[in-house]
């Protein structure tokens, strides 16, 4: 029986699972961790500025390749990381988070050792995560190949973060190279009744309609979806999360669900539908525009990454991709007409001197995004911004509608450049959110990654000034920064510039650009959902 290391074991499978960039910092406890993925010549170790940024690093990560792996050091290191875990647990995104700790000798006789309580507890920031992930394992001599197995299990099939805690001396004891790693399947006779109840629902829908999201591409089963839609021709939208799953090239496509604050016909479509069909749905305030939908559970087929839903009644242990791939080949094609759907009006004719506002601001964001780019776009109001745009084949906009940490996206687009060096990644978040992780813009540069970032400086949190009593408190206020200075003081080759016209920014969109606007300015959308919606709750 061929053996390996504890440590060796779990870097060659997370290697087999595409995961061959692994981030994270450097500690004393965890540099057996680094040493083995250096050591694997199919992985490599990315240094990040610190361990909060390289959580959101490996969150970008997974997104684009579909799994991500952060290593820290014990106490400090993990904790710094937690609010990172805590947004990828949130939004169903596969990170595994792997601790280096102090020997199994130290931990048995608490040892008091740095990075630890006075009264030490070496599993207090364990437990501490198993609120923000779905598992977590702290190995040892005996149990490390069935923990190991049992971890990355759940890890596959439930798309969310797990953890794993190694003491030293753990990752070079030997086990055995054989993985048990058990993949979820359907179960058959399940399977069999929720197609039968499903089937009976559409054959008496006259209106159906499809709402697609997020979870469809997070379970891998976004081929089966455009499938789907390909056989059935049923009409369909996608939530804000969702936005780039579907696109123009399918006729049945009716825009980006925006609640009664935008695309009146997505709107009306869904609310008069007979059948709503729901594709890996997450139904939070933001992405739904306020809870904004009329439909009932009765009306409702909602299929999600291992259940689905029918009328109420809840199907287990059916898989997303089965589900539809069964559909694909009886579904009933649809025959009614579409309703048009009117392109979004963009500006063309640019003033010279003229502010910048956030309405010609998105337009030329939208005339600049290419097909198959990569786009992450802030929490704040840069999401609502992307919330109108028309996305061209096969660009995909992620974003972090549902956890909403700011700050997120500088180095979550750090992530996707490692994780698809061949494709273009553009960033565009807002002078408030970069302030938080703009180390990362360093580590892009080392590492020789060419993001398109742009800043969209207003001045402070408008967002917040929108929401609270008085916009002009000074809480909202945050330092000036020259944000397109930033790449000479990383000490990195690049284009940068800062505009503050229309002018200057038609001409300007190559690089990283800081985009100067009023201190309340806004999209429309954004505007209309806060002082309508949201300052109300």
């Amino acid at each position: 029986m061929s053996e390996i290391t504890v440590v060796d074991y779990l870097i060659k499978r997370l290697e087999e699972l595409g995961i061959t960039d692994i981030f994270g910092l450097p500690g004393d406890f965890n540099f057996n961790i680094i040493e083995a993925i250096e050591r694997n010549k199919n992985t490599n170790w990315i240094g990040c500025t610190n361990e909060l940024n390289a959580g959101y690093v490996a969150d970008g990560y997974a997104r684009v390749k579909g799994y991500g792996a952060l290593v820290t050091t014990f106490g400090v290191g993990e904790l710094s990381a937690i609010n990172a875990i805590a947004g990828s647990f949130a939004e169903y995104i596969p990170v595994i988070k792997i601790v280096g700790t102090p020997s199994t000798k130290n931990i048995s006789q608490k040892t008091l050792l740095h990075h630890n309580f006075a009264n030490p507890d070496y599993y207090a920031f364990k437990n501490t995560y198993s609120n923000v992930v779905q598992t977590t394992a702290y190995l040892n001599e005996k149990n490390a190949k069935t923990e190991i197995d049992r971890v990355l299990s759940i890890f596959i099939n439930e798309k969310k973060p797990v953890y794993i805690a190694i003491p030293e001396d753990i990752c070079s004891v030997k086990i055995n190279d054989i993985p048990c790693i058990q993949k979820m399947t359907s179960n058959p006779d399940m399977l069999d009744r929720v197609i039968e109840h499903i089937m009976k629902m559409l054959s008496k829908a006259k209106k159906p309609i499809v709402i697609a999201d997020i979870l469809a591409e997070r379970f891998e089963a976004h081929d089966n979806l455009i499938n789907f839609l390909k056989k059935s021709q049923y009409p369909a939208v996608n939530l804000l999360m969702g936005k780039g799953l579907l696109n123009w090239d399918y006729k049945g496509y009716l825009g980006t669900y925006l609640g009664k604050y935008g695309n009146k016909i997505a709107y009306n479509t869904v609310n008069n539908s007979d059948c709503v069909i729901t594709i890996g749905a997450i139904y939070s305030d933001l992405n739904t525009f306020g809870f904004d939908y009329n439909f009932e559970p009765t009306s409702m087929i909602d299929i999600e990454g291992t259940y689905t839903t029918v009328e109420y009644i809840r199907y287990d242990n059916v898989l997303m991709k089965d589900v539809l791939s069964r559909l694909s080949k009886i579904v009933p094609t649809y025959k009614n007409e579409y309703p048009e759907v009117l392109p979004q009006n963009l500006i063309k004719e640019t003033e010279k001197n003229k502010p910048l506002e956030s309405k010609f601001i998105y337009s030329k964001i939208q005339d600049f995004i290419k097909e198959d780019d990569i786009v992450f776009s802030e929490t704040g109001l840069v999401e609502f911004g992307f919330a109108t745009l028309e996305l061209p084949k096969g660009a995909h906009l992620y974003n972090q509608v549902l956890w909403g940490s700011i700050g997120w996206a500088t180095p979550a687009a750090f992530g996707a450049t490692i994780a698809e060096r061949n494709k273009r990644v553009i960033l565009v978040t807002g002078d408030g959110s970069h302030q938080l992780t703009a180390q990362e813009v360093s580590s892009m540069m080392r590492h020789g990654v060419k993001p398109i970032i742009i800043v969209i400086n207003n001045s402070g949190y408008t967002i917040e000034r929108a929401l609270c009593k008085n916009p002009m408190d000074l809480f909202n206020n945050i330092a000036s920064w020259n944000y397109s200075k930033l790449p000479d003081v990383f000490n990195g080759k690049s284009w940068s510039i800062k505009v503050e016209t229309e002018q200057e920014l038609h001409e300007a969109l190559i690089c990283y650009i800081e985009i100067c606007t009023d201190k309340m300015d806004m999209p429309k959308l954004a505007q209309d959902l806060i002082f309508k919606s949201l300052a109300k709750v």
